[in-house]
């Protein structure tokens, strides 16, 4: 039993798309799997099935409710923008303790595997002195750091493993989601960055559709990561 936290280089990478790309596998593998994304920004309550919530609900199988939604994201707020941000616009306020005090509950309560879903980049602030970063090194869970395939991403993604490894974070595993209309090819992405840090995996959009399978290498690559949580 295990659970991962999903993190990434930057806000639109694809992290939900990944996370819900993920659900769907171990659940065709037979795996009971949960997930969570406890701060979510530019949620619009009109339209919930679109929502990253609502993506993270539909591949989980569950119906898109008010109630589901709560479960999975209690902190939502209107505005796409860096939570702390959003929070103070609704005249609310992130309290960071209770974040992961939710996070804790739900690893205890979880039946198999958890994915728990961050917010922006892994150093998008939630509060005056806090980010997403306070909360997985209070986690300490086992991460995988999604990056796109757009052209500047491998310094992004450089950039962001040498601040988790300053602080002994464990990465599972690098995932490039293929960004839409990127000039730069995935697999050239997948390599480069490969030359740094491993294990890489590349997901091409169509992969990261309901319905899309991966590819065998891809599924292989996953197991890995699986195979034993």
């Amino acid at each position: 039993m295990t659970a991962i936290f999903i993190t990434g280089t930057g806000t639109d990478v694809g992290k939900t798309f990944v996370g819900a790309s993920l659900i769907r596998h171990l659940r065709q593998m037979g795996r009971s799997v949960d997930a969570i994304k406890p701060v979510v920004s530019g949620f619009d309550p009109d339209q919930p099935d679109a929502s990253d919530p609502g993506i993270l609900l539909q591949a989980l199988g569950f119906p898109v409710t008010l109630q589901n939604i709560e479960r999975i994201s209690p902190w939502r707020f209107r505005a796409a923008i860096s939570p702390d941000l959003a929070a103070r616009r609704e005249g609310r306020r992130i309290d960071v303790d209770d974040v992961v005090a939710f996070c804790k509950s739900a690893i205890e309560d979880r039946r198999e595997i958890l994915l728990v879903e961050g917010v922006g980049g892994i150093m998008v602030p939630l509060d005056e002195q806090r980010t997403i970063l306070d909360v997985m090194m209070a986690l300490q869970l086992p991460l995988i750091l999604v990056v796109g395939s757009y052209l500047g991403t491998i310094s992004h993604t450089l950039t962001a493993l040498d601040a988790l490894f300053r602080r002994d974070m464990a990465v599972l595993a690098i995932i490039v989601s293929e960004t839409p209309g990127s000039p730069v090819p995935l697999d050239e992405t997948v390599a480069a960055i490969a030359r740094f840090a491993e294990p890489v995996i590349g997901l091409p959009r169509q992969q990261l559709e309901p319905g899309g399978r991966p590819s065998s290498g891809t599924i292989a690559a996953l197991d890995r990561i699986f195979g034993s949580s």
